[in-house]
């Protein structure tokens, strides 16, 4: 009797300490199958998404702004060349008359004069050079100016005594212009040197 009482005891044993170990690997199998946030894959799913619709709405934006700055490029320097056009054109409207002028200076008859002739020149030239400064034409290069590099070219030099005359313009071989603002050619000049007398 007592060997049966000691069988019954090591089964009850066996049997309550098998239940605890099947709940222990039940519990470790959802822990390691299960996944830890089920719902992250879809949320991140839908942030590429919009991310994705962020970077095409940009890339059109970006390819609408390049297309508008190049449309602009074209039609500024569309409208720069019809303006400088139509600044010839007035430019040239303007000394039509001088032309004129030249052409009857050109046309007079010889038995005139020469003098007749050379007062015929010197108007067209008047008139000519008064358009042209009009229109924005600066002539350049006068004796007695003081020489400027950035207006003047010196071709040669003149000795002066006097050292309060140094650095000025002796005299204009070629007259030099200035457009708007704009050197078109520097004045040929000579120019007053200072040396003084050997005593």
């Amino acid at each position: 009797m007592n060997t049966k009482r000691d069988d019954q005891i090591d089964t009850t044993a066996d049997d309550a300490v098998q239940p605890q170990a099947a709940e222990v690997s039940v519990d470790e199998t959802h822990a390691e199958g299960a996944p830890e946030n089920p719902e992250g894959e879809a949320g991140g799913g839908t942030a590429v998404e919009r991310l994705e619709e962020e970077l095409a709405e940009a890339r059109d934006q970006t390819l609408r702004l390049a297309a508008e700055l190049d449309n602009f490029r074209k039609r500024t320097a569309r409208e720069r060349s019809e303006l400088w056009g139509r600044a010839q054109a007035a430019l040239a409207g303007r000394v039509l008359e001088t032309l004129d002028d030249l052409s009857r200076v050109l046309d007079a008859e010889v038995g005139e004069g020469a003098e007749a002739i050379l007062d015929g020149v010197r108007m067209v030239e008047r008139k000519l050079l008064k358009e042209l400064e009009e229109a924005g034409l600066e002539r350049l290069g006068a004796s007695g100016d003081s020489f400027d590099p950035n207006q003047h070219e010196a071709i040669g030099t003149v000795p002066v005594q006097d050292p309060a005359e140094e650095g000025l313009v002796a005299d204009v071989f070629q007259a030099g212009y200035r457009f708007g603002g704009t050197l078109l050619r520097p004045a040929r000049v000579r120019v007053t040197v200072h040396m003084p007398a050997d005593g």
